[in-house]
């Protein structure tokens, strides 16, 4: 097994918060190398959703689950301004920050309360986080509590992870009481660009009431 392919384990086998932190903590100067090797394509295929819907200067986007920021450059690039992040791995953050287009990040657990205000964001993004024993799907009640009406939730989910863990219950809860109104939903397609056809997801868009 390659160092690479151990680390990935390491993060899917991580029992809690705490133990997958250390994973990612551990691969953090790794990362970005061994996901773009293999044809990693989220964080910045979730950029052109995020220029479909939202104007650029339309107020600050949060990036859940920024990891070591892969998103942000191109964000910055299509000339969106005021971009903060989250992350549980203090390593991670520190990768993002010299990056040097996000003006605020934060370590926190996705699932827990977040340290914004009531209808902060003018949008969140999250790109390759809801996936197999990651961020749950109660995590999108706190992302779309610091997101401001009318603005968007843009994120994608593994295809498997959809409805086993909760997210397509936690979808139609939101919706039914008046919380997002779905847009768009993306047909289903591989977070990978060669050698992971199977590994497919959708790119959902909300909008924020």
């Amino acid at each position: 097994m390659s160092e690479h392919s151990e680390m990935l384990q390491r993060v899917y086998d991580a029992k809690d918060d705490a133990e997958l932190a250390r994973a990612y903590g551990e691969w953090s100067r790794q990362y970005d190398r061994d996901l773009l090797e293999e044809g990693y394509i989220l964080p910045f295929f979730i950029t052109a959703f995020v220029a479909r819907y939202l104007p650029a200067g339309s107020g600050p986007i949060l990036d859940a689950g920024v990891g070591t920021g892969l998103s942000g450059p191109y964000l910055a690039a299509l000339g969106y301004t005021g971009l903060s992040g989250i992350d549980m791995s203090e390593e991670m953050l520190s990768m993002a920050g010299q990056r040097g287009c996000y003006t605020d990040l934060k370590q926190a657990v996705l699932g827990e309360h977040l340290p914004w205000p009531d209808d902060h964001f003018a949008a969140f993004i999250s790109a390759g986080v809801f996936t197999t024993g990651h961020a749950p799907a109660s995590s999108l009640d706190e992302l779309v509590r610091v997101t401001r009406p009318g603005g968007y939730a843009i994120f994608n989910i593994r295809q498997s992870v959809f409805e086993e863990n909760g997210f397509a219950a936690k979808l139609t809860e939101q919706e039914n009481v008046g919380l997002v109104k779905p847009v768009e939903t993306s047909p289903p397609f591989a977070g990978f660009a060669f050698g992971k056809d199977d590994v497919l997801g959708f790119v959902h868009v909300l909008e924020v009431l």
